[in-house]
């Protein structure tokens, strides 16, 4: 099944601190009163839908009231799970629902096309990460994100940038208490997610979309996106060059991604990211992992990830703080609150910009040239813009 008649049978088979907010009125946000309920629909009940709606039926100022999927399995689930929730086969008819939010988390390549109709319909919008599979979704982002309903939140599944650990690294990284930043380290090292079975065939792109480079971007892009839009964060850049290799070593049964990649990033003039990324795990055969960031500068070097900061001072005992929960809360809590209270941001903005990234990475490494900023996004005149 080809990439455009599964585009087409999902559309028609279907019937933070980590940004600077605009702050609106309350009533201007959300149309009612700031403590009354969002009520949230979701696209995709997928397994990271299912996981990512929970977390905002946790919040008690957010509701599940509408779920859509074009799978009827699917919808099951969601069905059990959201007991009472509406169902809708089309993102269509959802979106022309009277839900106050939604959380877009379908196949990646999706996004684009969906984030464009929940921005017209004027819908609160969290959005998973990436921000589309190629060059020409990201531009697509872009250009819808600008056309955005100023009074409505758009926030994108980068979750690092919300986590509160995150943010307190990344102000230490930006205090100028510890100097320069000398360069930078990152890596996921790790694995991917299970492999779907059970489906009929022509539904095997769709069920295993991770795995197949049209429908994901590849690891680079899919997964490892997290990482260097920290990166892009910390340092407030967009990379202005990068060369990349990459390969299939262990990876057999499934699909055409890599599941193997090191990348050289240059930002600015002079300072270098090195990135490594591995799914050799996915069968717990290699027993280990390596995920997150490290910051290197002239007077101590801080480590970032989901589980722990680090921060290492010449002569004295590390310290160390540990993140005992999963930072998406935060960032689903941020979305809830602001999109009550009228804290907007426009997310997908950057979250583009840092899709782009790791876009010029994966083709990096696919066409074996070095790729420029401007490669990727020509009318952009400084790589910090």
């Amino acid at each position: 099944m080809g990439h455009s008649a599964s585009r087409r049978g999902f559309v028609t088979g279907s019937g933070a601190a980590a940004a600077s907010f605009l702050i609106v009125k309350p009533q201007t946000a959300f149309g009612s009163q700031a403590n009354s309920a969002l009520s949230l629909g979701l696209i995709g009940c997928g397994n990271r839908g299912m996981y990512v709606s929970s977390l905002f039926a946790k919040n008690e100022f957010a509701k599940v009231t509408a779920i859509c999927d074009i799978y009827p399995d699917r919808l099951a689930a969601g069905r059990e799970k959201y007991s009472g929730a509406k169902e809708f086969g089309a993102y269509q008819d959802m979106l022309s629902s009277p839900v106050d939010a939604v959380l877009i988390a379908t196949p990646a390549f999706l996004h684009p096309e969906h984030l464009e109709a929940a921005i017209a319909a004027r819908k609160h919008i969290y959005c998973e990460k990436p921000m589309g599979v190629n060059v020409f979704d990201t531009h697509r982002i872009l250009k819808a994100a600008s056309k955005a309903d100023p009074t409505k939140r758009i926030s994108c599944g980068f979750q690092q940038r919300y986590g509160k650990a995150y943010q307190e690294a990344w102000r230490l990284v930006n205090s100028g208490s510890l100097g320069k930043l000398l360069a930078v380290r990152a890596s996921w090292i790790g694995g991917g997610p299970a492999i779907k079975t059970g489906h009929p065939p022509e539904q095997e792109k769709i069920r295993n979309w991770f795995f197949y480079r049209d429908f994901s971007g590849d690891i680079i892009v899919e997964q490892d996106c997290h990482n260097i839009d920290v990166v892009n964060w910390f340092t407030g850049l967009y990379p202005a060059k990068v060369h990349g290799y990459g390969s299939r070593m262990s990876r057999r049964e499934i699909g055409d991604i890599l599941d193997n990649a090191s990348l050289n990033y240059q930002y600015g003039s002079d300072l270098c990211f090195s990135y490594q990324a591995t799914q050799f795990n996915r069968r717990n055969v290699n027993g280990w992992d390596d995920i997150g960031e490290t910051f290197m500068c002239e007077k101590g070097t801080v480590q970032t990830s989901r589980s722990r900061t680090a921060v290492y001072l010449p002569g004295q005992p590390v310290k160390e703080t540990k993140v005992p929960h999963d930072i998406t809360q935060e960032a689903v809590d941020a979305f809830v609150d602001g999109a009550r209270t009228g804290k907007i941001e426009n997310a997908a903005i950057w979250a583009a910009k840092s899709t782009l990234s790791a876009v010029m990475g994966r083709d990096s490494i696919y066409t074996g040239r070095e790729y420029s900023w401007y490669d990727v996004l020509p009318e952009t005149t400084v790589p910090g813009a």
